[in-house]
C-alpha cells in the first residue's frame, strides 16, 4: 500500500538531501578506500533504507515499486555503491522471501532485512552459468530433513558481509530452469565460505565475490516454494530488481546531466562559455531526451506492476533502455568535459566506469533483447 503523499514526499526530501549533503562529499573517499564508511551504513539503517520494499508488518517501509523506483532515481545521484550498499536487502537479496516465504520464514528474517541486522545477497550466477542461468550446476541432495548443497556462486553482490544467501540450486534431472530450487543459506552453517572480493573496473565500495558452498545441510524448512520452483522465483525476483536498476541508471544520468551543465556554463572557449556552442548543446539535448524517456518508462512500467499487470517485457525494456542510456550519458559526459573528463579530480571518469556494470548484471543488453522479442511475439506486437 502506497504511503500518503505528504510522508513520501518527506522520505524522497530526507534521501535527496542525504545523498547531496553527505554522501557526495564522500565519493572520492569511497573509490579510495573501495569502502563505504560504517558511519554511513549505521544512518542508512536509522534512515529505513534497508527496508525501502519490504512491508511494515515486517518492520519495512513497505513502499510501492512507483514509490521504490523514485527513491532509487534520488540515489542514482551519486556513487552507485551507497545505494548497493542496502540495494540487496530491497531488492534481489529480499524478494524471494517476500514472494515464496511461508509465513514463519518470513517473520523469523524479513524483520531483521528491513532493520539492516542482516545483509542478503542472491546467489544464482556461478562460474559455468551467466547469461544462461537455468544451467545451474551447484546441487542440492535431499537428506533426511536436509538438503546438502555443492557449488561454487560467482560475482554475488555484497558476499564479503552478507548473513543470508538466497541459492539456487539444482534439485532434480529435469533440465533447465525446471530442476532448479531456491534455498534460505545463512553464512553461519558449516560449509559455506566466502571468497576475496573481486577487483573491478568500478563502483568501488560494492564489492563481489565468490560464494563456496561445500555438503552444506540446510534445513528442509529453508526451501522457498515447491521443488522444482526456483528457476520461476529468480525470474520474479529479477523482474522487481531490473526495474530498479534502471531507476538508479535514470538517477545517474540526471545527475551527469546536471554536472555537466554546470561546467559547460562556466568553461569557456573561443571567448564564450562551451554552453554556447551548439554542438555541446545537442550533446546535452540528447541526454537530456534520452533520460526523460528513460524515467517515463521507469515511472510507467512501476505504475503498471503496482497494479498488477505482467511487466516481464516493460521490465526488461526498462533495464535495457536505461542501462544502454546512462552508457551514451556518461560518455557524453566525458566529452563535455575534455580533458578534465578523463581526470579523476571532477569525478565523471570514475561514473563513466560506474555505469558500465549496469548493462551486465541482472541480465546483459543481450538477454533484455530476447525477453523483449520473445514477449512482443508471444503478444502479437
Amino acid at each position: 500500500m502506497a504511503l500518503d503523499p505528504d510522508t513520501f514526499a518527506a522520505l524522497t526530501d530526507t534521501v535527496r538531501r542525504y545523498v547531496a549533503e553527505r554522501l557526495r562529499p564522500l565519493e572520492a573517499q569511497v573509490e579510495a578506500d573501495d569502502a563505504v564508511p560504517d558511519a554511513v551504513v549505521a544512518e542508512m539503517r536509522e534512515m529505513g533504507l534497508f527496508g525501502l520494499s519490504i512491508a511494515e508488518d515486517y518492520g519495512g517501509l513497505g513502499l510501492t515499486m512507483a514509490e521504490e523506483a523514485r527513491v532509487a532515481i534520488e540515489m542514482g545521484h551519486t556513487t552507485p555503491a551507497f545505494r548497493s550498499t542496502f540495494g540487496t536487502n530491497v531488492g534481489i537479496g529480499s524478494q524471494g522471501l517476500v514472494l515464496a516465504g511461508t509465513a514463519e520464514q518470513k517473520a523469523k528474517w524479513l524483520p531483521r532485512i528491513a532493520a539492516g541486522e542482516i545483509v542478503t545477497s542472491f546467489a544464482l550466477t556461478e562460474p559455468g552459468v551467466g547469461s544462461d542461468s537455468g544451467a545451474v550446476a551447484t546441487r542440492a541432495v535431499r537428506d533426511g530433513d536436509v538438503y546438502r548443497l555443492s557449488g561454487t556462486k560467482r560475482y554475488i553482490t555484497n558476499a564479503d558481509r552478507a548473513d543470508l544467501f538466497t541459492v539456487m540450486a539444482r534439485t532434480g534431472d529435469a533440465p533447465g530452469g525446471r530442476g532448479v530450487s531456491a534455498f534460505l543459506v545463512p553464512r553461519t552453517l558449516a560449509g559455506v565460505s566466502v571468497g576475496e572480493p573481486e577487483k573491478k573496473m568500478g563502483q568501488k565500495g560494492a564489492k563481489v565475490a565468490d560464494l563456496h558452498l561445500d555438503d552444506v545441510a540446510v534445513p528442509v524448512a529453508n526451501r522457498l516454494g515447491a521443488e522444482g520452483e526456483g528457476f520461476k522465483i529468480a525470474m520474479r525476483v529479477l523482474d522487481r530488481g531490473r526495474l530498479h536498476i534502471a531507476a538508479v541508471c535514470v538517477g545517474v544520468a540526471e545527475r551527469l546531466i546536471a554536472d555537466c551543465v554546470a561546467y559547460a556554463s562556466e568553461r569557456r572557449q573561443f571567448g564564450k562559455a562551451i554552453a554556447e556552442h551548439q554542438l555541446i548543446q545537442a550533446m546535452i539535448a540528447d541526454s537530456k531526451t534520452e533520460a526523460l524517456a528513460a524515467r517515463a518508462l521507469v515511472l510507467e512500467t512501476a505504475a503498471a506492476k503496482d497494479a498488477g499487470t505482467d511487466v516481464v517485457l516493460e521490465s526488461a525494456a526498462a533495464k535495457y533502455y536505461a542501462s544502454e542510456m546512462v552508457g551514451r550519458v556518461a560518455d557524453r559526459a566525458v566529452q563535455i568535459y575534455g580533458g578534465a573528463g578523463y581526470i579523476a579530480d571532477y569525478g565523471i571518469e570514475r561514473l563513466y566506469r560506474d555505469v558500465r556494470l549496469f548493462r551486465i548484471y541482472e541480465g546483459t543488453s543481450q538477454i533484455q533483447q530476447l525477453i523483449i522479442a520473445r514477449e512482443t511475439l508471444k503478444r502479437g506486437g
